[in-house]
């Protein structure tokens, strides 16, 4: 067990073959996640939750949805392992709380950089995010089941999932009376668009870069941890995250909407509130960089994601358009 992290050694014990396994943090964003490196040679994926986000059941439902994701539509999905009391979801001491766990199978590849021809990978992410919806739409939970929905109420409002945009670091004066303009004019589209069947529902919700695997082409999807109800549009608005006002974003969304369409149709209607998606996420992101400031990424956001966000909003609501 490496030095940071003997707290897990008791962990650890709840999975066959993880006891004498060390312990590499590899992410600490919404959870700390870890590679297990088994004495065997072998390798795991241990998620730590954080205190307070999901209850046990609303971890058993992400789980319920990525294992009919596998049986029903055949797409890979992280496996999660099963512990030595046949439970997916375990629960150990970690940091002074006691935490919910998932360990995972390990998976090879490697995640996509921004400075990479994403054409491709947007253009399978869509495929994906296609498939994903047009599962759900047909899908019949199991009972209980419970996951977040991620609203305009649930992202823009002062207690909003991931705190208030408000109170972000950078959130002030011209930069705070842009952002109000921004939340008014999304609350209302949002309103206009509706939450018909056809085009919202229980998506993965958090298709950034960082949660996805490339390996010999293929991109996969792993981490469903933010996994929700929302409009379908979300998914391609979180692909973009922390870049979403790069110069590529305009090819992205058309590779996305190429790959998208081959498995589910998109109108028009859909198409035009992409940027609108786009931009909730934004105003989402900016509320996790004041409430998750703990994190190295948040920390190195804080001088520039608001204004940024800022300028953004200008442009969206004189343009109708995020595109430069």
């Amino acid at each position: 067990m490496t030095d940071d992290w003997k707290g897990l050694s008791e962990a650890l014990l709840l999975w066959p073959g993880f006891e004498r396994g060390s312990a590499t943090l590899i992410n600490l964003s919404e959870n700390h996640t870890f590679r297990i490196d088994r004495p065997d040679g072998g390798k795991a994926i241990l998620r730590v939750h954080r205190p307070g986000y999901h209850s046990r059941l609303a971890i058993e439902s992400e789980l319920a949805w990525m294992g009919a994701l596998r049986r029903d539509a055949g797409l890979f999905t992280p496996r999660p392992l099963t512990g030595n009391d046949g439970a997916l979801v375990q629960e150990a001491e970690f940091l002074g709380d006691t935490r919910h766990m998932v360990a995972f199978a390990f998976e090879e590849g490697s995640e996509p950089q921004e400075e990479d021809d994403l054409a491709p990978v947007f253009r399978q992410l869509g495929a994906l995010a296609a498939q994903c919806h047009a599962h759900i739409i047909d899908w019949t939970p199991p009972w209980p089941f419970e996951r977040q929905a991620w609203t305009d109420a649930a992202i823009l409002d002062p207690d909003a999932i991931w705190g208030d945009w408000r109170a972000a670091p950078g959130v002030s004066g011209a930069v705070r009376a842009m952002l109000d303009r921004l939340d008014a004019h999304l609350r209302a589209q949002l309103a206009d668009y509706g939450m018909g069947r056809d085009r919202f529902g229980l998506i993965h919700a958090d298709m950034r870069l960082a949660n996805l695997l490339v390996s010999d082409g293929v991109t996969r999807l792993i981490d469903f941890d933010d996994s929700g109800f929302c409009w379908f549009g979300y998914d391609f608005g979180a692909a973009v995250s922390f870049f979403e006002d790069s110069d590529t974003v305009p090819a992205l969304r058309a590779a996305w909407l190429e790959g998208y369409r081959e498995h589910r149709a998109y109108g028009p209607e859909d198409e035009a509130m992409l940027d609108a998606m786009v931009m909730l996420r934004r105003m989402a992101l900016l509320a996790w960089t004041g409430s998750h400031a703990e994190t190295e990424l948040a920390q190195s956001l804080h001088d520039t994601f608001a204004s940024g966000t800022a300028e953004m909003a200008k442009r969206y609501l004189t343009t109708g358009t995020i595109d430069r």
